[in-house]
């Protein structure tokens, strides 16, 4: 699967397992067209759409559009809102007037859980051609097991708004089961890596096509397990990129943490802290003990709800399907005590065989080029201290403190949608995320060093339109 992109499911036993995964990051005020955009290409608009190929691709439709943004594209059909639905402030402002090409379509596979334009085939992707070209390419894959267009809103609309063309991909599977994919435990999340260096190498040849000349700038960036790709791009093809920003990604590693350490304790303890009455301050302790942050629990009802258990059984299906039997991706809200319950996993306690499942996804920390790190401090998702802390710690142990900037975004939770929910109470990390963008885009330019890595304070007395627009990394 890895190597031809070919994946053929592994043996599954029923499904039984809903919607949803992994989510959202921020950082200082930069204008939306800083990058200077080249002229518009020889030919005028859209010039050689029916010369563009995109090499490797079993489908692909090319289209000459006035509006490359969500501004446009909404309306024309030409992204998916439900697919970026929730990763975003409602406050946040939407660039408009970017004009050129997309070609959607899909490289060779076997899987079929994405239906976007009727295709039921996964590892599609979304490329998009500006008019205005600045010479750089940006490449990302999705957040959680949502398909190509989940950047949309948070990443594609601002980076091509100043110039940058932008390719994204579904990882090669998607949706809650997304772990059927592959032969063996590992085998699917694996893929999701594969996929976004084949769309990279796909993407520059077809920059290469429309304006005549390469990239001369290449790089990554994602949301959550999207992050996670990031990191693995750039620990493992870094010859392919010129840096990357890695919002709040997802950690893997063997001998932990990961999320199967924290979330079966989150599981474990909520329902007895909610239930108030005696145990419920010594739940509450070791909700903290396991990483989710004192202050941050006015966030647990929701996360007990909508993410922690989804998150949990369906990741851990995919790296130890035996830890249930027949089962798949086990019984949702089990209580513990219960045969097979996801809230009493213990991955230190399992087989060799689950880690080795593990390595095949691990990050190290050995990044080959620049990388910023944004995770806000109230995540209660992937909490900050089992996670990005960690993996900033990975990356000094390396020997490659040099390539990385950190920066812990106070008062930042994993999706910006809740935001809106929790007003007053939480920043929003898309526009730190733009901010840490271009600070990247001037440290590589020019040399310009960047602020250095800690905490960015959540400013008291701003409004929310403010607040979702704009982000300082001092």
């Amino acid at each position: 699967m890895r190597l031809s992109f070919r994946p053929t499911p592994r043996p599954r036993r029923r499904a039984g397992t809903a919607a949803l995964a992994l989510a959202a990051l921020t950082l200082a005020p930069v204008p939306a067209a800083a990058s200077p955009a080249a002229p518009v290409p020889p030919g005028g608009h859209c010039a050689r759409l029916g010369q563009l190929h995109v090499p490797g691709a079993e489908h692909q439709r090319a289209a000459c559009l006035d509006e490359l943004t969500t501004a446009g594209t909404t309306g024309s059909g030409h992204t998916d809102p439900a697919d970026w639905a929730g990763l975003t402030p409602a406050d946040l402002a939407v660039p408009t007037g970017v004009p050129g090409i997309q070609i959607d379509g899909y490289f060779p596979d076997t899987s079929a859980t994405n239906t976007n334009h009727g295709w039921k085939h996964d590892a599609q992707f979304v490329i998009r051609l500006p008019d205005r070209w600045n010479g750089g390419l940006v490449t990302a894959g999705t957040p959680g097991n949502r398909e190509q267009y989940a950047n949309d809103r948070a990443i594609a609309d601002w980076v091509l708004s100043r110039g940058y063309a932008y390719a994204a991909t579904d990882k090669g599977n998607t949706g809650p089961a997304f772990h059927r994919d592959g032969r063996a435990p590992g085998d699917a999340i694996a893929e999701w890596n594969d996929r976004v260096t084949q769309l990279t190498r796909a993407a520059r040849a077809v920059v290469a096509q429309r304006y005549h000349r390469p990239p001369a700038r290449t790089l990554v960036t994602g949301i959550s397990n999207g992050g996670y790709l990031v990191r693995w791009q750039l620990e493992n093809h870094p010859e392919l990129y010129d840096g990357g920003v890695d919002w709040e990604g997802t950690l893997w590693r063997s001998d932990g943490p990961t999320l199967l350490d924290f979330l079966p304790r989150a599981l474990r303890n909520y329902p007895v802290h909610a239930a108030g009455g005696e145990g419920a301050e010594r739940a509450r302790r070791a909700l903290h003990a396991a990483g989710f942050p004192a202050g941050s629990e006015f966030l647990w009802p929701y996360h007990h709800k909508v993410y922690w258990d989804l998150t949990q059984r369906i990741h851990r299906e995919e790296v130890d399907p035996d830890f249930d039997g027949p089962i798949e991706a086990g019984t949702p809200y089990c209580a513990p005590g219960t045969p097979a319950c996801d809230a009493d996993y213990d991955y230190a306690a399992r087989p060799d065989g689950v880690r080795r499942a593990v390595a095949k996804i691990a990050l190290t920390g050995r990044i080959g080029k620049p990388l910023f790190t944004l995770h806000g401090t109230l995540d209660v998702l992937l909490p900050i201290g089992e996670d990005s802390d960690v993996y900033a710690r990975m990356v000094r142990e390396a020997g490659r403190g040099h390539l990385h900037r950190y920066y812990r975004i106070e008062g930042g939770t994993h999706a910006d949608s809740l935001v809106d929910a929790f007003p007053g109470r939480l920043r929003p990390l898309t526009p730190c995320h733009r901010t840490a963008f271009a600070a990247l885009e001037r440290w590589l330019a020019s040399g310009h060093r960047p602020p250095a890595s800690g905490t960015v304070a959540l400013p008291t007395g701003t409004d929310p339109v403010t607040l979702a627009n704009t982000c300082s990394l001092r």
